[in-house]
């Protein structure tokens, strides 16, 4: 990891394999924060690290709002379509590369193949908007699991989801400085084994609670009126769509050393296989062992009473790999925002580390993180928000905009199947999309009554 800029010779070189973009490639954001000097391999990290975070916990509840056959079909399909999704747009990218215009942002990408307005008015908005409320959910979801850790210790502690919400904004605040993408290739290493580890403690949890004499019973059936499942199991769709949702394939592979040919499929077949060990281990296990009465996150199972059904120690470190997971994943899904603020407020004539540099830079990511932290603090039912964000954000990026410019780039055959594929895919997904985008929105209206700032949930 290089902390000097480029030579004048060595931005000539680029100049001359990416075309005349390089221009606007290589300011500030390009050239501090969207490093390309990484392997096949840390993409991988990188992309395991984005999608296999914490919302997969939330996946048995999907479940329960749609049946086994629909519920387990739709975690399939979601993974075909996303990959082969992600896979299309990494095509779209290797080619402009090839062709001497190498995209290193999602807006720019829109911006190149659909117009200017597509990236400025839609693209670059909605990639925002999902980063960051990521990023408060994340925040969120760490205050949670340092509350959980401190209830397991002192049943009748006095503390509020509040003071959690800050501790973990606090550690935020300094992983927030962490320089570059590039940078995180370790830490997001080893976020790959901690989305592992803690996978299996809840797989393990679920099965022996489900097998133990204190078993709950096995319902499987979906409860509610008609009207209900309908809209519950559109809201299941957004969270499995959220859940494998992504949103920067485009930085991820920025962060890539050229020639970046075949580098992001082999991330994705690393970020794939874990997805597999996983979401499906999680989803279906805990679906299992609790069937209709799973909760929205499935650890809130695994107290009864709040009592332990689990061995103390099993719970403590469940929540704790969770924990230092959830950080790495807040880190990733600042990158985007940390290149809009380099971009703006860096000066890419000088020295990355210089004085000059430094001090926006540590400006702008703190109140980035103190504003995150403070929304995830007043609003602690953000999930139900963020699961709109989902429906409106990551539906788009990651299902319908792929395979419009994998269609608009390569132009296939009108007559043949990829192009009605794709399309048919374009369709569905938007369909959806908006049925499920309703259904979250109706379900924050039917919890709108136990909303309360700073409440202790």
């Amino acid at each position: 990891m290089g902390t000097q800029l480029p030579t004048s010779v060595e931005v000539s070189e680029i100049d001359s394999e990416e075309g005349p973009s390089s221009s606007e490639q290589l300011d500030a954001g390009a050239l501090f924060v969207l490093k390309s000097r990484g392997s096949w391999l840390h993409c991988g990290y990188h992309l395991t690290t984005s999608i296999v975070a914490p919302a997969l916990l939330s996946l048995p509840y999907a479940l329960s709002l749609m049946g086994w056959f629909p519920g387990v079909l739709c975690l399939i399909l979601a993974a075909l379509i996303t990959f082969y999704s992600y896979n299309l747009l990494s095509l779209v990218l290797e080619h402009h590369a090839q062709i001497g215009r190498r995209q290193l942002r999602f807006r720019v990408m829109a911006e190149d193949i659909l117009g200017p307005a597509w990236g400025r008015y839609f693209v670059g908005p909605i990639q925002f908007g999902v980063c960051y409320g990521a990023v408060v959910a994340c925040i969120l979801l760490g205050g949670q699991s340092l509350k959980f850790i401190y209830l397991l210790s002192t049943p009748k502690g006095s503390m509020q989801l509040y003071e959690f919400v800050s501790i973990f904004g606090i550690l935020m605040l300094v992983l927030a400085q962490i320089p570059s993408f590039h940078s995180l290739r370790h830490i997001n290493l080893v976020s790959l084994v901690l989305a592992l580890a803690y996978s299996a403690c809840t797989t393990a949890g679920s099965v022996h609670i489900g097998n133990s004499k204190n078993a709950p019973p096995k319902d499987y059936s979906i409860n509610g009126a008609m009207q209900n499942r309908v809209f519950g199991a559109f809201n299941a769709i957004s969270i499995i769509a959220t859940t494998y949702g992504n949103g920067i394939i485009p930085e991820i592979q920025a962060t890539v050393a050229p020639p970046v040919e075949g580098k992001m499929f082999k991330g994705l077949l690393v970020c794939y296989a874990v997805i597999i060990m996983t979401f499906f281990s999680v989803a279906i296990s805990g679906y299992w062992a609790f069937g209709n009465q799973t909760k929205g996150v499935i650890l809130i199972n695994f107290m009864v009473d709040e009592k332990p059904s689990l061995p103390t120690w099993v719970l403590l470190m469940t929540n704790v790999l969770t924990l230092l997971q959830v950080a790495a994943v807040s880190v990733v899904y600042l990158q985007p925002t940390n290149d809009v603020f380099e971009r703006k407020f860096a000066d890419a004539k000088l020295d990355q580390f210089s004085i000059r540099n430094v001090v926006p830079r540590l400006v702008s990511r703190s109140l980035s993180v103190i504003i995150a932290t403070a929304i995830a603090a007043m609003f602690p039912f953000f999930g139900d928000i963020n699961a709109v964000i989902g429906a409106f954000g990551f539906i788009p990026l990651d299902f319908i905009l792929p395979v419009i410019f994998y269609n608009v780039t390569f132009k296939p055959s009108k007559k043949g199947l990829m192009f009605w594929g794709n399309a048919s895919i374009a369709v569905i997904c938007s369909a959806v999309g908006m049925l499920g985008a309703i259904s979250s929105i109706r379900q924050i209206i039917l919890d709108a009554s136990t909303y309360s700032l700073f409440a202790n949930v």
